[in-house]
């Protein structure tokens, strides 16, 4: 291929040598899907990423090209181009790129021949609609629906369309007529090339709340352990210290040793000892 791109007539070579000078200038070259995202949306997005990336619409073609010339690593992105797809080039981390990419979602109507991205739920309770011809549209679409006091109401909380299946016309419709907008439209991340390593989108959509507190318990049980083990570090040299004067003190005390830092603490106990046995005798 890298032979054929050579002879790409002039704007598409211009092309190409573009996509390669922004990898080999930025951190990180993702792949990004932009088909159905509405060009007032996509304006939108455009501004929001100014200054942290820069999204380019091209032809996949182009991206093919520019890959295959670039080699290595990168000529592994290849299998991740599909549909209608862009390139975003930033010095961000993939995890805050995904993060941003995420942000730039909006929920929108479903349209007929669409697949859900997850389980498309109908909530039981009234709605705004008066009796009359949407009852039937309810119902025919699996969706309990009954009249209470010449309004509509759904009777029970239904999963309509499961994750993954496509959407009818006579569902997208009654969704519509509902105000349920099950799909997020935005630049949805394909893959990311950063330090010679594709991260996939599931590999980035991280917890980060949870992922700091398993962090946090991750740091204390080190730390105990190390304490326990009285295997001594930077972090724990002083608590195994103190823990080991701890124990050499009880140690001491209980076994009436004197020298200066005991003989306090015995005679202490001492006293104790001596005011319990002149309770259990009576006070004689």
């Amino acid at each position: 291929m890298a032979l054929y791109t050579r002879h790409l007539p002039g704007w598409k070579r211009d092309e190409v040598e573009q996509i390669k000078r922004w990898a080999k200038g930025y951190a990180v070259i993702s792949l990004v899907d932009v088909h159905g995202i509405p060009a007032a949306q996509l304006q939108g997005i455009r501004k929001d990423l100014h200054g942290k990336a820069v999204l380019r619409m091209t032809r996949n073609t182009l991206i093919e090209h520019a890959f295959a010339e670039l080699g290595g690593d990168y000529a592994d992105l290849e299998k991740f181009i599909e549909g209608q797809s862009a390139l975003i080039f930033t010095n961000e981390n993939p995890f805050s790129l995904y993060r941003t990419l995420e942000r730039t979602k909006t929920k929108m109507a479903a349209k007929p021949g669409e697949v859900a991205p997850q389980d498309i739920v109908v909530p039981k309770g009234p709605t705004n609609f008066k009796s009359g011809p949407i009852v039937g549209e309810l119902q025919q679409a699996g969706i309990p629906a009954v009249i209470e006091a010449g309004k509509v109401r759904i009777r029970d909380t239904k999963v309509v369309v499961k994750k993954g299946d496509v959407i009818s016309k006579k569902m997208a419709d009654v969704l519509s007529k509902l105000e349920i907008k099950p799909m997020d439209v935005g630049l949805r991340l394909q893959a990311a090339f950063y330090e010679k390593t594709i991260f996939r989108p599931e590999m980035l959509a991280i917890d980060e709340e949870a992922y700091r507190r398993d962090i946090i318990l991750a740091a204390r049980q080190a730390f105990n352990l190390s304490v326990n083990a009285a295997f001594p570090t930077k972090v724990t040299i002083a608590a195994i210290i103190g823990r080991a004067f701890s124990e050499a003190k009880n140690l001491g005390v209980e076994a009436s040793i004197y020298e200066k830092g005991t003989v306090d603490a015995i005679i202490a106990r001492a006293s104790r000892e001596a005011k319990t046995l002149k309770g259990i005798a009576g006070g004689k």
